[in-house]
């Protein structure tokens, strides 16, 4: 079982996460997009031992700290999709433009497609495939707990924008009720913003993506 602990980071409250296996204390650091050191120091707190970063999508919000933060823990980063290498090639630019810190490009150990997996301790987190916000976004899955780190691709009330470079309205829509959706309506995600949810509760609810707006057409 997985222990997860989200760190708020950067002016834009990404939620960084560390997942930690319950039995063998082995982690994983999911979109590091900044604020080392607050990272850092949950780690440190939980006795965990860092095996892998994780890696969504390619803003520099989420993947800001991917660089510096690998070579300080000396591990390997995997994620997000290749179809996002333009946003990561673009890490310094995207931090100017936003107004983040300085960062850096970093080139992933492993690129990942739907259909992976990636391990943290002895938990096997599947890798769903969620186009729309970016190109190459992925969502991390752990089915045997009922959990998803979503990136994002969809938050509480609503979901992830589309008028970023290759963003796609209708894709996102689809990746949501395709294959994000169907894991179940008790499954519960946390996004890259804001609080938890469950599926069930956003089919329900979701002005954007829920069965109504499915019936009646997007708003």
């Amino acid at each position: 079982m997985l222990k997860v602990k989200a760190i708020p980071v950067t002016a834009f409250q990404q939620n960084c996460s560390v997942l930690r296996c319950d039995r063998t204390g082995r982690a994983a650091v999911v979109d590091p997009g900044g604020d080392q050191e607050r990272i850092l120091e949950v780690i440190r707190g939980d006795h965990a031992v860092v095996e892998r970063i994780l890696v969504t999508h390619g803003h520099a919000d989420h993947a800001g700290a991917v660089a510096d933060l690998s070579e300080r823990l000396g591990v390997p980063v995997e994620g997000p999709h290749w179809d996002d290498l333009f946003l990561v090639e673009a890490m310094t630019e995207q931090a100017q433009q936003f107004g983040l810190p300085a960062c850096r490009p970093f080139t992933p150990d492993r690129w990942l497609v739907h259909g992976d997996t990636v391990k943290v301790g002895e938990t096997t987190l599947d890798v769903l495939h969620c186009p729309g916000h970016t190109p190459g976004h992925v969502v991390f899955f752990d089915a045997a707990d009922g959990f998803v780190i979503s990136g994002d691709v969809i938050f509480k009330g609503s979901i992830g924008r589309t008028d970023f470079p290759r963003g796609d309205y209708a894709t996102l829509l689809s990746s949501i009720r395709d294959r994000l959706f169907p894991l179940g309506d008790e499954v519960t995600f946390l996004p890259g913003h804001g609080p938890v949810s469950t599926f069930g509760e956003e089919r329900r609810s979701n002005p954007f993506v829920g069965d109504a707006a499915a019936a009646g057409g997007a708003p």
